[in-house]
């Protein structure tokens, strides 16, 4: 069986391709036509329009909440959190997962140090109050992640 990080990483690959990653740059060193240099900088990318994130991923606890109010209180603030995150600008990519072998969620965090990371996801109900556990991974992808949070709300035509 292929562990998570082998199953993110082809899925990764594809994005950063698409994205404009370091494969799809001009060839020779020479700096791509369609470059942004201020875009660039925003995003944090380096020259090969690429950045560190740290990859989070979200998984059943032993000890879940019951169903009831204080369990609906805490997705509550969990998305709080997400949302407070992004704006912070320290969340770049957040959402569910299927659910296999207890894995319900990521975070892609804009943040190359695990232990920044590990402040950040310390803030989030679900990890605070156990429903979850988090799993820590670097990660290196296209720059462009961070520009989803902007864009979402654009393609949204519903709010959660």
């Amino acid at each position: 069986m292929r562990s998570i990080a082998t199953r993110i990483a082809g899925p990764a690959l594809a994005l950063t391709l698409a994205c404009g990653g370091a494969l799809g740059q001009a060839q020779n060193g020479a700096t791509a036509p369609a470059y942004d240099a201020a875009l660039a900088q925003s995003s944090g990318a380096d020259d090969y329009g690429m950045r560190r994130y740290v990859l989070v991923i979200l998984k059943s606890s032993p000890t879940p909440l019951p169903s009831g109010p204080s369990r609906d209180e805490m997705f509550k603030g969990h998305f709080a959190n997400i949302k407070r995150l992004a704006a912070e600008g320290k969340l770049a990519l957040a959402g569910p997962l299927d659910g296999a072998e207890g894995r319900r969620g990521i975070f892609v965090l804009a943040v190359s140090d695990l232990e920044e990371a590990k402040r950040l996801v310390a803030t989030d109900p679900v990890v605070a109050q156990g429903e979850m556990l988090a799993e820590y991974h670097r990660f290196y992808g296209s720059a462009a992640l961070m520009q989803v949070n902007e864009l979402h709300p654009r393609l949204a035509r519903k709010n959660f």
